[in-house]
């Protein structure tokens, strides 16, 4: 349980609400109350008061014939409000579009979502097939070079909130220090982050990440560059992709007007 569960300013039942949103990802042909359970944790009775009041809101919409739910029209009208108040994201967009197109790998920009790392945006290469990962799709933190990355760009606050979130049964203070050491490292010499691959949580996928400091957001969010190891070989990702991906996000930063980024905590 984090510190913010145990405040008495926390509401329960809206953090149950949303978790219930979060549960929907993008090949979802809908969902049923017992398939929200299963994913949130959370009891069937709780889901189905929740999914009640999400869908009589707009939050959700529901085809009874098949009792299954989908993401409601106010759900699009968030992510666009959501989008157009985030400035880098539209400005990113030809900038990555670009960069997925000479490297051939999928671009993707990724935040925390509590204890993971989530897709919230990916840049497809045109002119060549690449790994298919979704929006919405959730990494662990501690096998990804993106969750490496952020780990690395947290202030210390963000850090320890982290931790908090995720538990030491899923990673342990310890190591999350010596993967934010070890990654910090990365970043100063060479500007961009490398999960050692034997750790990645598939095999099918190699990555290299950068952490961006958006003004608009209160904690770094990360882009990164990944493929097949065939593709994405550990040379091509620290002599090309990783330097490309570190000039794209410093285009950016420079287009925002912002001053380059550093890793977050000293060590």
């Amino acid at each position: 349980m984090s510190d913010f569960e145990t405040d008495r300013r926390f509401a329960t039942t809206l953090a149950r609400g949303l978790s219930v949103l979060r549960a929907f990802r993008v090949s979802d042909n809908g969902l049923g109350n017992a398939e929200i359970a299963e994913r949130t944790g959370l009891p069937k009775s709780t889901v189905s008061r929740l999914t009640f009041t999400l869908q009589a809101l707009g939050y959700l919409s529901h085809t009874r014939r098949h009792d299954r739910y989908r993401p409601g029209p106010a759900l699009l009208a968030l992510g666009n409000i959501a989008s157009g108040a985030i400035s880098f994201v539209d400005l990113s967009e030809g900038l990555m579009q670009r960069l997925a197109d000479e490297t051939g790998t999928l671009t993707l920009l990724a935040v925390r979502d509590q204890d993971k790392i989530m897709l919230v945006k990916t840049w497809r290469p045109r002119t060549v097939a690449s790994i298919w990962l979704e929006v919405g799709h959730r990494l662990p933190v501690a096998n990804t070079s993106s969750g490496h990355a952020l780990l690395a760009s947290l202030s210390e606050e963000g850090f320890d909130r982290l931790l908090a979130e995720t538990g030491e049964e899923t990673i342990t203070r310890q190591r999350a220090t010596e993967i934010r050491r070890e990654a910090n490292g990365q970043l100063m010499s060479r500007g961009f982050v490398i999960a050692d691959p034997a750790i990645y949580f598939a095999r099918t996928v190699q990555a290299v990440a950068v952490p961006f400091h958006a003004r608009d957001l209160s904690e770094p969010v990360v882009f990164t560059c990944g493929a097949t190891p065939q593709d994405l070989t550990m040379e091509r990702m620290i002599n090309e992709v990783g330097p490309k991906l570190r000039s794209t996000v410093r285009e950016l930063e420079r287009i925002m007007g912002q001053s380059p980024g550093r890793a977050g905590g000293e060590l």
